[in-house]
């Protein structure tokens, strides 16, 4: 009789333990390069509403300082969560936070930021979600390409060079550079000849968009034939910059392409200052992210079937980029 109630003791507690293992939620601890980006609060809400009802994720702000950041992480492999999210402020600092992840066992995904291919593959538990910087660039290129062969007006001076203007992102990003490559380019290889008038970065950021293009202005005027921004939010600042020179009103207008498809930029888009953008996938982007540091938590190894993404070379989840004009602009709600 002893025997059989402890046996069926020891089996409740085996049931309860395993139940609790069943009912608790993972822990993920998530840095992000800075909470005031606006197309990264996209994929921060995204990341959020995935982990609703399976998942508890911890989210910190590293404030655009890569030692920020780093102090964040060790205090989230101190904590020992079950998985890192990590939007690096610096691509190159990826390593150092690979090989304290490795030490603690706690698997990574990196996200928005590509790390070096080399330290992707120091580690069978590293993973990246993000898209090609290229393809956005070319897309960027063939809304100028549309515009230019649609519009003959749009060679001011009617020399068949386009002189443009680029406002970049910050220096060494993998994105920034790509899209300036990529986006003349694409107007190089539609065979129109091009002639870079002015070229800076503006980090991102709209009121140094603004301040960028307002000096594009002071030197060139009515020169330029195309201002090319490496995301929304520096082609909004050049369009407020360009709006307070006179364009956009009594047919005075400016081509201004931009990147990511962020809700202000559509706005712009319906209201005709901004020509086209391309839809950067916040949506999908922290959704992947979410699914891939949610079955890594778990201990799985992450596949299609798991994550819901196609997975290339067993480490990278590309999320491919559209085009976004005033005919499709609904696509990026």
């Amino acid at each position: 009789m002893k025997r059989t109630v402890l046996f069926l003791f020891l089996v409740m507690l085996l049931v309860v333990s395993v139940s609790g293992m069943a009912a608790r939620q993972v822990n993920i601890g998530c840095a992000i390069y800075k909470f005031d980006d606006t197309f990264m609060t996209g994929v921060r809400n995204a990341i959020l509403e995935a982990a609703k009802g399976k998942a508890r994720v911890e989210m910190v702000d590293s404030q655009n300082s890569q030692p920020i950041q780093n102090d964040r992480i060790d205090l989230f492999i101190t904590k020992r969560v079950d998985a890192l999210a990590i939007n690096p402020v610096d691509r190159a600092a990826a390593g150092v936070i690979i090989d304290k992840a490795k030490r603690a066992n706690i698997p990574v995904v990196f996200f928005n930021r590509e790390p070096f291919p080399d330290d992707m593959q120091k580690w069978d538990k590293v993973y990246y979600v993000g898209a090609r910087a290229e393809e956005s660039g070319t897309i960027s290129g063939q809304l100028i390409v549309d515009y230019w062969k649609a519009h003959p007006e749009a060679d001011k001076n009617g020399d068949g060079v386009l002189q443009y203007v680029m406002l970049t992102g910050e220096p060494g990003h993998q994105d920034a550079e790509l899209r300036t490559e990529y986006s003349i380019k694409a107007v190089t290889d539609a065979g129109i000849k091009v002639q870079c008038l002015a070229q800076d970065t503006a980090m991102w950021n709209r009121v140094n968009g603004q301040e960028k293009m307002a000096a594009f202005l002071a030197s060139h005027g009515d020169k330029i034939e195309a201002v090319f921004a490496n995301n929304d939010d520096m082609a909004l600042g050049a369009i407020e910059a360009l709006r307070a020179a006179g364009y956009f009103r009594g047919g005075k207008y400016m081509p201004v392409v931009g990147v990511d498809a962020t809700a202000p930029a559509l706005e712009a888009l319906k209201e005709g200052t901004l020509l086209g953008t391309v839809l950067n996938d916040a949506k999908n982007q922290g959704k992947a992210t979410l699914e891939l540091a949610y079955v890594l938590a778990q201990g799985k190894t992450p596949t299609k079937e798991n994550t819901g993404y196609e997975i290339t070379d067993g480490k990278y989840v590309w999320i491919p980029y559209r085009k976004i004009t005033i005919e499709n602009w609904q696509d990026a709600l």
